[in-house]
């Protein structure tokens, strides 16, 4: 549409009150409401009041995506006038949806905005908030683009609240105020959610991720604790990038000291990508006519292969299950929808495609303060996979790191295992061998807890060795390794010829309790996949209080 050129007559004749405004919605309609915290509280309010205490409307289907705020519209005695229609639950219409008093749509991120743009889920009036228009009329939607430049395309009226409290955003960010059809003028803050500060586990999660974080990589932070956790280990990086689909306060420190600089970006370099912020009023300051910021609507944002076109790129998303194949459960308990797919897929496959990404997969290893695994022989009935078996690359618990891209169904198990709560291994060591999964005799101990403090790189000459304990999912790597010596290296190792290594003699030499039984291998890099060129072991005889100790390279 093109732009007209005297805006501020325009704005001027589609000013009115909220009360007009709204009153051009009709029973039976579908309505957008701007997510998260760029929600417009005070045209909600107001709709409610309209629609559901003064009961002028039935029926009414409100969209919505992350919701924030307390949703009013979703309590059951407004169950005739307004229906939720959630595309990813929040905290605030979490109990409606299971209470069967609100819906949920389960899509990726970055195809919503298709979905009204192809009229596949039409929309009669888009409900927004946005900033004072500019000089030359340009409202910014502030702190949420996400699906909000799409609504305004397709849906049928438009009614926005313009609000002083919204910090002016920059990227594709902007709605002409020839878009809008009805103008209500409205100041008040927004909402606002503190980070919340992550307990032991989730900075014992935090700390093997950031391991796996490189120089000049590319950060996407998801939703929840652990992502929040993992920006407070990453003082000693340098020259991160952010391509995100949200970011919070935590944030701000990071490119303050110079860690995030987004440098080495190779899309969007030196700029911070994101589709909306959560955080406090020192985010949205900091946000405000910031250059270094730019917002774009998911289906840019989020798109896999924009995402796939940064080096390095590095998702770390969440989960409420995993099971000992890959699979991901991350919008539902059971039954229960708790949150959503959200970005989580995109970003995953994403990464995938990047040069040198990692895409992540990150929870504690326990739930219900320790009495439920989240490491499970197989989902819950009633969860929902988000990030399939086949999209997984890396798990991380407190108790180390998983590396499933490529591996069997038998080494996923055992890797899975190994990173689950000690006190939880055996019920699923039991469990997967009843899956025929694994070796019936499969030995994982059951207390072992994996020292990664031993973790080091050696220079021997001119060449560097990546030094480890061993770990039981490496049995075939071991393998690989016994065969590729000689037969002098073999007669030196284990003082006997020996022409095969089966499983019972490599799980032994791997599957140790690193107390009475220690091996240490090194290889050629740090990855899981890096073939072994060194073996020790350290093997304890408490009756004779003496060790029995082995190398082989």
């Amino acid at each position: 549409m093109p732009i007209v050129s005297n805006w501020s007559k325009y704005y001027e004749e589609k000013r009115m009150s909220a009360r007009n405004a709204l009153l051009k919605i009709r029973s039976g309609s579908r309505v957008f409401l701007s997510p998260g915290c760029g929600e417009p509280q005070y045209l909600l309010d107001e709709l409610v009041k309209l629609g559901g205490t003064e009961r002028r409307l039935n029926d009414v289907e409100i969209v919505h995506m992350l919701t924030v705020g307390s949703a009013p519209h979703a309590q059951k005695a407004y169950d005739r006038n307004f229906r939720h229609n959630s595309l990813f639950v929040g905290p605030g219409v979490r109990s409606a949806v299971s209470e069967g008093i609100a819906d949920y749509t389960p899509i990726f991120l970055s195809q919503i905005p298709s979905l009204f743009r192809s009229g596949r889920m039409p929309l009669d009036v888009a409900i927004i908030q946005v900033t004072p228009p500019d000089n030359y009329g340009f409202c910014s939607l502030g702190v949420s683009i996400e699906a909000v430049k799409a609504a305004v395309e397709s849906a049928d009226f438009v009614i926005a609240q313009v609000n002083r409290y919204m910090p002016r955003t920059l990227g594709n960010s902007f709605v002409h105020v020839e878009d809008i059809d009805a103008i209500v003028e409205y100041d008040e803050p927004l909402l606002e959610v503190p980070p919340v500060e992550p307990d032991n586990v989730a900075l014992t999660v935090a700390k093997h991720i950031n391991r796996l974080i490189e120089n000049g990589s590319t950060l996407q932070i998801g939703i929840g604790t652990i992502p929040n956790a993992v920006l407070y280990g990453l003082q000693n990086k340098k020259d991160l990038g952010i391509h995100t689909e949200l970011f919070s306060d935590s944030l701000i420190d990071l490119i303050e000291s110079g860690v995030v600089n987004n440098s080495k970006k190779t899309f969007h370099p030196g700029k911070v990508l994101a589709t909306f912020c959560i955080g406090t009023r020192r985010l949205y300051d900091y946000v405000d006519n910031n250059p270094m910021f730019e917002f774009h609507p998911v289906d840019y944002n989020s798109s896999p292969i924009n995402i796939a076109k940064n080096e390095k790129m590095v998702a770390i998303n969440t989960a409420l299950q995993v099971d000992v194949t890959g699979q991901v459960c991350a919008d539902s308990l059971g039954y229960r929808i708790y949150s959503g797919i959200g970005g989580q897929a995109d970003f995953i496959r994403g990464a995938a495609l990047a040069p040198n990404g990692k895409p992540i997969i990150a929870l504690p290893s326990t739930a219900e303060n320790g009495t439920i695994s989240r490491i499970v022989p197989h989902l819950s009935e009633g969860a929902g996979v988000v990030t399939t078996r086949g999209d997984v690359h890396y798990v991380v618990t407190e108790y180390g790191v998983a590396y499933l891209h490529g591996k069997s169904l038998r080494e996923r198990a055992i890797a899975m295992i190994q990173i689950a709560h000690p006190k939880f291994r055996e019920q699923l060591l039991s469990a997967t061998k009843a899956q025929k999964y694994i070796f019936e005799d499969q030995i994982i101990p059951e207390g072992a807890i994996y020292p990664v403090e031993l973790e080091h790189t050696q220079v021997f000459g001119d060449m560097e060795i990546f030094i480890r304990p061993v770990k039981a999912s490496d049995e075939r790597l071991f393998q690989e390794y016994l065969y590729r010596l000689s037969e002098r290296s073999i007669y030196l190792r284990f003082f006997q010829i020996r022409k095969a290594f089966p499983h019972d003699l490599a799980q032994e030499l791997v599957a140790v309790d690193y107390q009475q039984n220690m091996g240490i291998v090194g290889t050629l890099d740090s990855s899981d996949t890096s073939p072994i060129v060194a073996a020790a072991h350290w093997m304890l005889d408490y009756n004779e209080n003496m060790a029995e100790v082995a190398f082989s390279v």
